[in-house]
């Protein structure tokens, strides 16, 4: 036994699937498991008190894992960059594992502490395991550059082969020749934080649905890997944003704090998967692990990933910096938008495609805010806030990258009534609306004085009118979506997108440069043109009308009008 370690958790708050941990077990006579309690981040982002809740149960759960093995979990207050030095001479330390993080203030703290350590003699281990590949090997095998699409993302992969395997957790047999020292005052010098201590009132947390830590995570995994045909006909788009129950996993904020780890996730549903027929992605469980592998690889690649100004693949939108309607989110007087914002404020999380439709109606849909102050909104409240997923998705909400069909818009009434025609939801989660009838209940403003009365609440006194008229809104921000569009550079237009179908095979290459031209009957159509094709003589291109959905074949000579974007005349293919 050569080494004194620490082993840093960070993210990977589990002892499963954690081979930095084990390595600083091997080889080794005294090893100290650490969290830094690092005040950049409630300096630097907005943490729900639900959040810290998840976080405080999740280091104590860890706690009572580390003391079946004869160790300790020890608490660290201040900066990496402080607290390093002195537990290096404090502990006399020759190695520091830790899991490798991809997000920018990570990376820049973590190559501050490698720094650190070379200056003391100390070697470092970093080891992946937040993801299921390493990103960086992603980039590179994809000429590096993150790949911008789905389907690009499974080609890269389907090269690399299938994920790692899950390392097992430690057992006594890996302490038994190592200890950790711990005194009789660990707990006042190194336990675990309460929620006041970290500037909370418990007392404003909302229902404790989802408790944090490994242990309650691998009860909730095990519970639902015991649903066979659930599993595996599980497919994304086919659940409720709605239900009053969740109708997905509520995995995510266990793997995002990694007290689940996504590969052990991964294979266990491929031994469910395994001599049975299944959903496959993008719409299956695995397919969810992928959308999460390839924002996280987004995250790692792309500069300023969670700003416009900057980012390569995002459009650069003349948003407006309207602070009232900001404020207005849970109170828009559309109860299907604030239902959802009811729900995500008091426990924490909320269904993927009901954060569609509040990512909508803030961005291009309604309000015409910025989806960064939309990504603002959810960092703090959501439990499974993560950096490179919240960018992604509220980009591609926003029709600012990725997705690049703007004129697709949710509707604020329609798309909650697919689901729920009676609003039960709504019921639950605004009470005061719980009387009215089901035919007004998503647009209560257009039930008769009397119906409002007989149902005891106002609208415009005891709940507001509409924030804006979403008919009127949304011709107009589409306008102003073309216009944005419009403005993007050649180079910046050619981003790609893939659209797959359900069973994840490529169907058609999507918009790599968009114009908008008038058919000969008049009609206004939305146009794609591969950017190789510039140039050319005529080039078939597709085409889609924004009013009605119909989809037509083009032909459009290419040669001047495409290149300068302007209207041009199509003749739509009989």
């Amino acid at each position: 036994m050569t080494n004194i370690s620490i082993h840093w958790f960070r993210k990977a708050l589990r002892l499963h699937d954690n081979p930095a941990l084990l390595a600083a077990m091997k080889d080794s006579a005294e090893v100290y498991p650490i969290f830094i309690l690092d005040p950049w981040f409630p300096k630097n982002m907005r943490v729900s008190v639900n959040r810290w809740r998840f976080l405080v149960e999740s280091l104590r759960d860890l706690d009572e894992s580390l003391k079946k093995l004869n160790s300790r979990l020890f608490v660290v207050r201040g900066s990496p960059a402080e607290a390093f030095p002195e537990l290096f001479k404090k502990w006399k330390v020759t190695l520091l594992t830790f899991e490798v993080d991809t997000e920018p203030y990570a990376r820049r703290r973590d190559a501050e502490v490698v720094r650190l350590a070379a200056e003391h003699g100390v070697q470092v281990v970093q080891k992946v395991s937040h993801t299921l590949y390493d990103t960086e090997r992603i980039i590179i095998e994809n000429n590096g550059k993150a790949p911008l699409t789905y389907t690009r993302l499974q080609t890269v992969l389907a090269s690399l082969g299938p994920p790692k395997r899950p390392v097992p957790a430690p057992s006594l047999e890996n302490m038994k020749e190592c200890s950790t020292p711990v005194t009789e005052d660990h707990d006042k010098e190194y336990g675990i934080p309460s929620l006041e201590e970290l500037g909370q009132d418990p007392k404003t947390a909302g229902p404790h649905l989802y408790p944090g830590g490994e242990s309650e995570a691998i009860a909730r995994l095990d519970l639902y890997m015991k649903r066979t045909s659930w599993v595996c006909n599980f497919k994304k788009p086919d659940t409720s944003p709605n239900s009053l129950t969740p109708s997905t996993t509520v995995l995510s904020p266990y793997v995002k704090f990694g007290c689940l780890s996504v590969r052990m996730f991964w294979w266990k549903l491929t031994e469910i998967y395994q001599g049975r027929k299944h959903s496959d992605p993008p719409v299956s469980l695995h397919g969810q692990l992928l959308w999460r592998e390839f924002f996280y690889t987004a995250g790692a690649g792309i500069p300023n990933f969670d700003k416009m100004e900057g980012n390569p693949v995002c459009v650069q939108v003349d948003w407006d910096d309207n602070k009232e309607h900001l404020k207005s989110l849970g109170r828009t007087g559309y109860p299907f938008i604030d239902a959802i914002m009811t729900q995500l404020r008091t426990e924490g999380w909320i269904h993927h495609l009901a954060r569609h439709a509040v990512a909508c109606f803030l961005t291009r849909g309604d309000l015409w805010i910025s989806w960064e102050e939309g990504q603002k909104v959810f960092e703090e409240l959501l439990l499974d806030a993560d950096w490179s997923l919240n960018a992604g998705n509220w980009q591609w909400l926003s029709a600012s990258a990725f997705f690049h069909q703007f004129f697709r818009v949710y509707s604020p009434i329609a798309f909650g009534k697919k689901t729920d025609k009676n609003g039960e939801y709504i019921k639950k989660y605004l009470p005061f609306l719980k009387k009215f009838p089901s035919d007004y209940i998503y647009e209560p403003w257009k039930a008769p004085r009397s119906v409002q009365e007989r149902a005891g609440c106002i609208i415009g006194e005891d709940y507001p009118k509409p924030i804006v008229a979403h008919e009127e809104v949304r011709k107009k921000n589409l306008e102003r979506m073309k216009a944005a569009y419009a403005r993007r550079s050649p180079s910046a237009a050619a981003e790609g997108q893939d659209e797959t179908s359900k069973k994840g095979k490529l169907v058609k290459t999507r918009v790599l440069l968009w114009l908008w031209g008038t058919c000969t009957g008049g009609t206004r159509v939305a146009l794609w043109v591969k950017p190789q094709s510039l140039g050319l003589a005529d080039q078939k291109v597709g085409g889609s009308n924004p009013c009605n959905g119909v989809s037509s074949r083009c032909s459009v000579p290419t040669t001047a009008n495409l290149a300068v974007r302007k209207h041009v005349k199509v003749k739509v293919d009989k």
